[in-house]
């Protein structure tokens, strides 16, 4: 925890102040310290991305941001933004910030901490973009932006990679600068993401936070447009938020078409950024094939959609079984699959029907305009992979439209107390999650409290790899797990090799360094022997 205040100390003030600086040069309205760090954010992650198509985010990046940020937030004199909403929230802010911050150093437990988001901080880190970079791990072609701004706080000020901390303490100061005390029902859910740096988090907050500004009529559609981009950009599944906020400049605010511009350009850097590390514009779908040479193979692509399809029915069902299925058979399956995501697609279901009913009853041109942006997000995410954690979202967009203008300060917080300490329990005692919910697999990997936490987060360490070389790419691959998330680069978990072997195929450099990407090739014989010798200890 003293770790994790310490990164604090320096991050905090490095947003507020790059937040300010950045309203000033683009001439942006301000309205107030939370959305300032949020543009600090929004605005140092643009920059960030930019600079990493030709050098990695450093130590060098880090330390020039660390410097201009805070002498930003002296100069402009941001903290005493700070020092007042403190004296005005003293309890509330210090008792939640010591929660958060304390939530904030368990053990990660979400299993793409370790397939995915490490290994991308690390790749972005030490290397920067890398072209083709899906060629070496399939996963690593999504490279979100919110890896990008974790890479680049990842050499110094927060090695521990806990910067959903910050995010979450950003949300706080925002709930008590607006009084929206129906966003208190939601942090004690968030507290779950923070010991990773999961996407899901800062997707959330953020979005629940321009939803807060359109509902009480913010009139800089661009800069609200924007960030609604920004965070399609993390997540696309978010889809929803564009979309709504496009119709709600359009339409409600009346603006002209110029309001996209900033915007655009986001989506613009984002669909390059997929393009030079996926071949493709968009992960992991195969649209608008321009043929790059350094795509991922066709094969690959196919198991990685069969994949998703048999993650909709929780890996119940083998691809061959859904292709039998009916129509009638696709649905009924989804909605009564064995365990815990039967109840979570049956509440997802209702609450789209609720919210339908909800929208006919109250007549509101803006809930209709976010009806209809939840309902194409829904359609989109049922036809591609109908996970669960895909549509996540819509939850925290019901909930917050249902009770918006209900809940009181006293019982938001009473709330809130309640959900903190069932989090508490939740994580600290993890054997009644694997007593009481079986089908809960992530209960597996949580560890529960150690008093070590006091002092530094947890978190995992293994270092044991193996160097290996096949044609002109030398590559570690991790000794006793299935997860490189701290295997030196380049690393390939044996996941892939085995699906690169399946498919008769190996990535191989595209010049003579990592910077200049990967391509892959077919093998011999003799190449997939010595594959299938580097996989033996994994069968």
């Amino acid at each position: 925890m003293l770790y994790i205040l310490l990164m604090l100390i320096m991050v905090l003030p490095t947003l507020a102040g790059l937040g300010k600086l950045s309203t000033i040069i683009f001439k942006i309205k301000e309205y107030g310290l939370a959305l300032n760090m949020l543009s600090g954010i929004f605005f140092c992650t643009t920059i960030w991305t930019l600079t990493a198509f030709f050098f990695p985010l450093n130590l060098i990046v880090e330390g020039i941001t660390l410097a201009l940020g805070i002498s930003s937030f002296f100069y402009f004199k941001v903290y005493l933004e700070f020092w007042n909403l403190i004296l005005k929230n003293k309890v509330v802010f210090l008792s939640s910030s010591f929660l958060i911050v304390y939530f904030g150093s368990y053990f990660p437990f979400i299993l793409d901490h370790f397939g995915y988001y490490v290994p991308t901080i690390k790749w972005i880190s030490e290397v920067g973009l890398v072209q083709g970079i899906s060629n070496l791990d399939l996963l690593l072609g999504q490279m979100s932006f919110w890896h990008v701004f974790q890479a680049g706080f990842s050499n110094f000020s927060d090695p521990f990679l806990r910067l959903n901390v910050v995010v979450l303490l950003v949300y706080l100061i925002y709930i008590l600068e607006k009084k929206a005390w129906i966003h208190f029902l939601f942090l004690p859910v968030l507290f779950l993401f923070l010991q990773s740096p999961s996407p899901d988090l800062p997707v959330i907050a953020f979005s629940l936070i321009i939803l807060n500004e359109v509902f009480n009529s913010n009139k800089n559609a661009a800069f609200i447009f924007a960030l609604s981009i920004f965070i399609f950009g993390i997540k696309p599944t978010m889809i929803w938020l564009p979309i709504f906020v496009f119709l709600y400049g359009l339409i409600i605010r009346k603006s002209n078409f110029k309001f996209v511009t900033m915007g655009a350009f986001i989506l613009i850097l984002f669909i390059f950024k997929n393009i030079w590390t996926f071949g493709f514009p968009f992960f992991p779908v195969q649209m608008f094939d321009f043929e790059f040479s350094w795509k991922p193979n066709a094969e690959l692509l196919q198991n990685s959609s069969e994949m998703a399809m048999m993650k909709t029915y929780d890996m119940q069902y083998t691809f061959s079984e859904i292709q039998k299925f009916s129509g009638f058979d696709y649905v009924r399956n989804w909605l009564f699959l064995d365990g815990i995501k039967s109840t979570i697609h049956i509440c997802f279901l209702l609450s789209l029907i609720g919210f339908t009913i909800f929208a006919f009853y109250k007549k509101s041109k803006i809930l209709w305009i976010l009806l209809i942006s939840i309902l194409i997000k829904s359609i989109i995410v049922l036809l591609f992979s109908a996970q669960y954690r895909f549509f996540f979202d819509v939850f925290f967009v019901v909930v917050f439209v249902l009770f918006y203008k209900i809940i009181s300060r006293n019982n938001s917080i009473i709330i809130f107390t309640m959900l903190s300490f069932c989090v508490a329990v939740f994580l600290s005692f993890p054997n009644l999650v694997k007593e009481y919910v079986p089908s809960f697999r992530l209960g597996n990997y949580m560890t529960g409290f150690k008093t070590t936490q006091f002092l530094k987060p947890s978190y995992f360490e293994l270092k044991k790899y193996k160097t290996h070389q096949l044609g002109n790419l030398k590559f570690n691959v991790v000794d006793g797990y299935i997860f490189s998330f701290d295997t030196p680069l380049p690393a390939i978990s044996p996941q892939f090799i085995q699906e690169d072997l399946d498919a008769g195929i190996f990535p191989q450099l595209k010049g003579s360094t990592l910077k200049e990407g990967f391509i892959w090739r077919k093998i011999s014989e003799n190449e997939k022997k010595e594959l299938r010798n580097i996989l033996k200890d994994f069968q």
